[in-house]
């Protein structure tokens, strides 16, 4: 009888919390912000623009680019703000040798959640070529169903990227749940009534992230995998 009992409680404490799990990339499952702060302070010194902060970039770090930079540097000049872009893109892709791990555990955690038949999804600030050399580079693409990018929506924190991605999946809000380092996460998933989980190891503080009310705040990727197969 107890062997019995066992089997419901193990299927349980496999089952995930959610059909449909949304990562945010840079910050969030890949440790790529050093990276970005090196290519922005290579792209302002190239451009002849004040050198910015790593605070300051860290700052902009999850919005989509052209947008991110004109923030960054306060300017409205589009001519000026692409040479930033071009300039941030060749030293991202050419130039800059910091290295962009996943963060250790991820593709386990990702590995588990799709044995369990959890749907996954990636919403990202990088454009579709970044996102699909991030992809190549760590082996991961074939884990996510769907995914939006920088040149394919509108810039977080707009919830058109999670909007998209709940008609392409056919999910409904309360299916899914948003992850990520940054208030743009949050905020594109309270804006639409949906779960929002802060990862506080990515660039923005923890108080910030627990303004916008997220269902868990966690340390770690182990942490994080712990929320997603937690039961509500």
């Amino acid at each position: 009888m107890n062997n019995n009992a066992s089997t419901p409680i193990q299927d349980v404490l496999e089952s995930p919390r959610y059909k449909l799990v949304i990562f945010d990339w840079d910050g969030t499952l890949m440790d790529s912000a050093d990276k970005i702060v090196s290519c922005m302070q290579m792209a302002a010194k190239q451009c002849d623009m004040p050198i910015p902060t790593p605070e300051e970039v860290g700052h902009i770090i999850g919005i989509s680019l052209k947008p991110a930079i004109m923030q960054l540097f306060s300017i409205s000049d589009n001519v000026l703000a692409d040479n930033l872009v071009a300039a941030y893109k060749d030293a991202f892709v050419s130039k800059d040798v910091t290295p962009c791990p996943l963060f250790s555990g991820v593709e386990a955690m990702l590995s588990r959640l799709n044995s369990a038949n959890c749907t996954l999804a990636v919403a990202t600030g990088k454009a579709r070529r970044g996102l699909d050399r991030a992809w190549k580079q760590t082996d991961t693409g074939h884990y996510f169903s769907a995914s939006r990018t920088a040149d394919e929506a509108e810039s977080k924190p707009s919830s058109d990227m999670l909007l998209q991605l709940l008609d392409e999946l056919n999910m409904n809000v309360s299916d899914a749940v948003m992850i990520g380092d940054t208030t743009y996460d949050m905020q594109m998933a309270k804006t639409i009534g949906m779960d929002r989980i802060g990862v506080s190891y990515g660039v923005h503080a923890q108080v910030h992230l627990e303004a916008l009310q997220p269902v868990a705040l966690v340390h770690s990727i182990e942490e994080l995998e712990q929320a997603l197969f937690q039961q509500a």
